[in-house]
């Protein structure tokens, strides 16, 4: 009985100190038109934002190409200097060449000189009259002073002058090679200091815009739901997933090569093994199919026939420019592999990476070979 009598007290008392639960009340008319406002400025600020973003981007887009297009113009002007400097080696070699003839050849003419008349001083003027006498009267008494000599020193001496015309033509040829490899070489170092000026002021200037670009990113990526970014997620790893793919064509092996250099720095004229420039990746991609590239967006557009866009193949080059209706403004380059995706080595700061090829620079596709 009194098991029962403090039971039912405790229940009295528990009854009297907890307030009776109630249904959640309904919102207010003022309620719902503030969670309506809540909605509109959330999503004015979503699109301020995306604005903000997309200017950041975009100027950092055309700081890019810039850049790219001093890199590349450095990178043409290196296989410019390159090719001068073999043609002046060569022109080099060619006057070498020329002028050990013209000794030789005197070597012969003062044995015949020493044979004949006593020795190297009686002959001169009669070498004289016949190797520096110029215009039509010069020839004809050219002629008239080797019918004076027998057959074979007549031959001997004509070698010598042969010689000595030779070795002028090569020597001026000379001289200008070398004068061509000397103004390839200042040009290769003005956009060399161009292309590290442009570089030093990216750095600088990414720094601020990639910050800037962080921030408003974390803004636009708050006004997003959970579900749309692990959506977005999703598909670019399934994407990258199904990227690399096996065959035997050259393009697969391309581009296969390009995919294990994810990750590795952009460096400016650079060619691997460690660091790239975008045609720098592209011409060692291509090297591992014994194709060879220059280390140049200019070459490299005319290594092979252009491909329509819808009829794109891994490993094909796809060139980016200013204007792209006029290849001679291209300032990038990547390899397809498929997808809609192409690897690239994109800009000072950034690393090789997976990105899509459907950008508003895109001028066209190259099928090496």
């Amino acid at each position: 009985m009194r098991t029962f009598r403090a039971g039912l007290l405790v229940g009295c008392l528990l009854v009297a100190l907890c307030p009776p639960v109630h249904a959640a009340p309904r919102p207010s008319p003022r309620d719902v038109a503030k969670a309506r406002e809540a909605v509109r400025e959330r999503s004015k600020e979503l699109a301020a934002t995306s604005a903000k973003l997309a200017t950041a981007q975009s100027r950092l887009a055309r700081l890019t190409a810039d850049v790219e297009r001093l890199i590349e113009a450095y990178n043409g002007e290196m296989v410019r200097l390159r090719n001068a400097e073999h043609a002046s080696s060569q022109a080099r070699a060619r006057l070498a060449a020329a002028d050990a003839q013209v000794e030789e050849t005197r070597q012969d003419v003062a044995l015949l000189a020493t044979e004949t008349y006593g020795g190297w001083g009686t002959m001169e003027p009669i070498i004289g009259m016949i190797v520096d006498q110029s215009g039509a009267d010069g020839a004809l008494h050219r002629a008239g002073v080797l019918g004076q000599l027998s057959g074979e020193r007549a031959a001997i001496l004509a070698r010598l002058r042969d010689a000595q015309e030779v070795a002028a033509i090569l020597r001026t040829q000379a001289v200008n090679a070398e004068a061509a490899q000397q103004a390839a070489a200042e040009s290769a170092s003005r956009a060399k200091l161009a292309a590290e000026e442009a570089v030093a002021a990216q750095r600088r200037e990414t720094r601020v815009l990639r910050t800037r670009e962080h921030r408003l990113q974390e803004r636009v990526d708050a006004a997003r739901t959970r579900a749309e970014l692990l959506a977005r997620r999703r598909a670019a790893a399934a994407s990258a997933a199904g990227l690399v793919s096996g065959g035997s064509a050259m393009g697969d092996v391309a581009a296969n090569w390009a995919l294990t250099q994810l990750g590795k720095p952009y460096v400016w004229a650079a060619d691997g093994p460690d660091t790239y420039d975008c045609s720098g990746l592209t011409m060692r991609a291509w090297e591992r199919v014994g194709v060879r590239l220059d280390h140049w967006t200019g070459t490299q557009w005319t290594s092979g026939p252009h491909v329509p866009l819808d009829q794109l193949r891994r490993g094909d080059l796809l060139f980016f420019a200013y204007n792209t209706s006029d290849p001679s403004t291209i300032h990038h380059v990547g390899i397809y592999v498929g997808r809609g995706l192409m690897v690239h080595a994109p800009q000072t700061g950034d690393v090789v990476r997976v990105a899509s090829i459907w950008r508003g620079d895109l001028v066209g596709a190259t099928r090496p070979r």
